[in-house]
């Protein structure tokens, strides 16, 4: 079945590992094979690669762009997601984990990326969880300690 893929002017996105950007017009391409394809919002950089969710979603969009060595991507994804599973204690997470693990055991590393995108938002609402009353910034810091 083939892939149709709408890119906004200027959009960039990845081919079997070959970046490629759209002109300045929207385009409408037909991918009529298989092939390796993530749009520009679905790829990570190596600096943006700072929490436990995005280091288990780095090494599958890894896998996934470069199939020849998986192997060599698959360690640092077993060893992220064991972790991240360690500390996780929300049942439909720890589900969401076990599929993407599955996923990525039958190579389906597309949809293994989707489903640990969607652990961003858990982990994002986390991450910025800050307890009513306590200081949200340096200054509220400085005047509740006197300092």
């Amino acid at each position: 079945m083939p892939l149709k893929l709408s890119l906004k002017p200027g959009e960039k996105f990845v081919i079997n590992g070959a970046v490629v950007a759209n002109g300045d017009k929207r385009t409408t391409l037909v991918v009529q094979n298989q092939a390796a394809i993530l749009r520009e919002k679905e790829i990570l950089q190596v600096e943006e690669v700072t929490t436990p969710t995005r280091r288990i979603y780095f090494p599958i969009m890894m896998m996934y762009l470069d199939a020849e060595n998986h192997e060599s991507y698959y360690d640092e994804f077993a060893l992220r997601m064991t972790e991240f599973m360690q500390v996780v204690a929300n049942p439909e997470v720890l589900a969401t984990c076990v599929m993407i693990s599955k996923e990525v055991m039958r190579g389906e590393y597309y949809r293994a990326l989707i489903h640990a995108k969607k652990l961003f938002a858990y982990e994002d609402e986390r991450l910025s969880y800050v307890p009513q009353g306590l200081p949200t910034n340096t200054k509220e810091v400085r005047q509740s300690t006197g300092h």
